[in-house]
């Protein structure tokens, strides 16, 4: 058991979350599910916690009710090894959910997540600032990280 885990408050929603993430990433899978007995402050018989991994890591989730809210303070930091990666993973995310800039996209559940390619850290931290400089203006002006084109802002560096 890892010592720290992502403890996420989903409204009513945690089962079907947890089913749409562990379906994305490999190496996922639901580990455990607690549901509201008699007398709770849940509905009987629905689901109160999931614990789950996902791409290895667990997390918890809790249908704890409308008290709480996801904000963009909290995201989830995907590294994706290829362009494929990143594009798989930005379009399942997306979907129903909004795009923001530079790797942000805030997924159906109210989850932001950043799917960022690890070229990019890469990039911006060559030793030559002008590189630097112009991989990050390209991915200022991006939404979904675009791999080639951070390469080709890097060779005008």
């Amino acid at each position: 058991m890892q010592k720290i885990t992502p403890f996420l408050w989903f409204d009513d929603k945690a089962e079907e979350a947890v089913n749409f993430y562990t379906s994305i990433f490999k190496n996922s899978k639901i580990l455990n599910f607690s549901r509201y007995g008699e007398g709770g402050p849940g509905v009987p018989g629905t689901v109160m916690t999931v614990s789950f991994e996902l791409g290895g890591q667990e997390f918890m989730a809790l249908n704890g009710g409308p008290v709480f809210q996801f904000t963009p303070a909290i995201s989830l930091f995907v590294n994706c090894q290829s362009q494929a990666e990143v594009d798989e993973l930005w379009e399942k995310l997306s979907e129903g959910g909004e795009i923001g800039q530079c790797a942000w996209l805030r997924d159906k559940y109210g989850i932001s997540w950043q799917i960022v390619p690890t070229i990019l850290g890469e990039l911006l931290g060559d030793q030559n600032p002008a590189k630097a400089r112009k991989v990050m203006e390209a991915m200022l002006q991006m939404k979904k990280i675009d791999i080639a084109a951070l390469q080709a802002a890097h060779a005008q560096g």
